[in-house]
């Protein structure tokens, strides 16, 4: 599209130059005006001064030499009036045609009022010039391009500037259209680019659109198909659809899976080595206890792998190690199931054994964590998790 803008005004700007140019070369032309200025008397009259114009312009101004003789030189085609005047002997007027080089023999002065030139034409077609009266000569209009009603330089020059301009507000607006058609096509090819909200709902179908609307009983869902009224108690969850560039795929050292599902891990309890009320809280104060804050995110990256992060923090009395979140999968209905396990990127911690960990919450700590479960990780219609951890304190 951007070579076909550049064609375009290249052509547009070479028309325009060739337009310019035509114009100047036209104005230069060859022909050539002589004569010769008389009094009443048929005597030369020197120094009479000479105005030429062409359309009510002044083409040229001169004076008239010792023998009366003028020349205009490099003139072009086209209606002209010659005016000739002297202080001493009077004035002249005359209009004619220029199309070849053209004599004019005597110009005579006089001091009477001018009377309007007319341009008189003879048998053999030539142009003589007169003073008389229009009923004295045969008076014959000129053949120019504005007498015949056709337009002139400037009409044309003006007609050519809108038809250009015209050009260049539709070259616009297909432009226009046509980047709307690509992000059409985009949007076609990748829907998530608009509609990135994955809503899964119980009966296992998934519906993709953006959310317009919600409150606490209903959905209002654009879709490529239309917009849907989805009831808030049958969604099962909502995941939000990043949609990034594509980069190599990175898989955390941390994730670790098991085919064959374990059983639910159990929360730490601690242990109690006194029946007194007293000292079991005081215990308590002591142990550790980690608890997720606020929610666990869910979204899906460009490759379609779901990325669940979340942070746990430590609200207990003593320092808790290995800090994992186990995530359980159900995959069908049948009661299929699947685990991974996290880590929390916690604080630095090396043990007696030379181990070092990056797991540890200190009392009052917080700590990050995040599970990407893989594309070919299969289906699944809905999770649990449990936060686990040891004390080595």
């Amino acid at each position: 599209m951007t070579l076909i803008k550049c064609t375009i005004r290249r052509i547009l700007f070479a028309t325009t130059i060739f337009m310019f140019v035509g114009s100047v070369l036209s104005a230069k032309g060859k022909l050539t005006l002589v004569g010769q200025v008389v009094d009443e008397d048929g005597e030369k009259v020197k120094k009479a001064e000479l105005t030429l114009r062409k359309d009510g312009d002044v083409v040229e101004e001169d004076k008239t030499k010792g023998n009366g003789k003028f020349k205009f030189k490099k003139l072009e085609e086209g209606d002209y009036v010659l005016e000739v005047a002297h202080e001493d002997f009077g004035s002249a007027e005359k209009a004619f045609t220029l199309s070849e080089d053209y004599d004019m023999g005597e110009v005579g002065l006089s001091k009477e009022p001018v009377a309007s030139p007319v341009v008189a034409t003879n048998s053999t077609g030539e142009a003589s010039m007169s003073n008389e009266a229009p009923t004295a000569v045969s008076v014959a209009i000129p053949q120019t391009v504005e007498s015949m009603g056709s337009p002139n330089k400037d009409f044309i020059i003006n007609e050519l500037n809108f038809e250009i301009k015209k050009l260049n507000a539709e070259i616009k607006h297909l432009t226009q259209d046509l980047d709307d058609l690509k992000a059409l096509s985009k949007m076609w090819v990748n829907p998530l680019t608009i509609y990135s909200k994955e809503i899964i709902l119980k009966n296992g179908s998934t519906v993709f659109g953006k959310i317009i609307y919600q409150d606490d009983k209903s959905l209002k869902v654009e879709t490529l198909v239309g917009y849907l009224i989805v009831d808030r108690a049958q969604v099962v969850r909502i995941v939000d659809n990043v949609i990034t560039e594509d980069s190599q795929e990175y898989v955390p050292e941390q994730i670790r899976e098991s085919y064959a599902p374990p059983p639910m891990p159990k929360l730490a309890q601690p242990r109690y080595t006194s029946s007194n009320n007293s000292a079991r809280m005081a215990s308590a104060k002591l142990s550790a206890n980690c608890v997720l804050v606020g929610n666990i995110a869910e979204k899906k990256d460009s490759q379609g792998n779901i990325i669940f992060d979340g942070e746990i923090k430590n609200i207990g009395g003593r320092r808790a190690d290995f800090v994992k979140v186990d995530f359980v999968f159900r995959k069908n209905w049948s009661g299929e199931t699947r685990t991974l396990t996290t880590f929390v990127k916690g604080s630095y911690n090396t043990f007696d054994t030379g181990i070092v960990s990056d797991a540890s919450l200190l009392p009052g700590a917080t700590g990050k964590f995040d599970l990407y479960v893989p594309q070919d990780y299969g289906t699944f219609i809905g999770y649990s998790y449990a936060v686990d951890w040891e004390e080595y304190q």
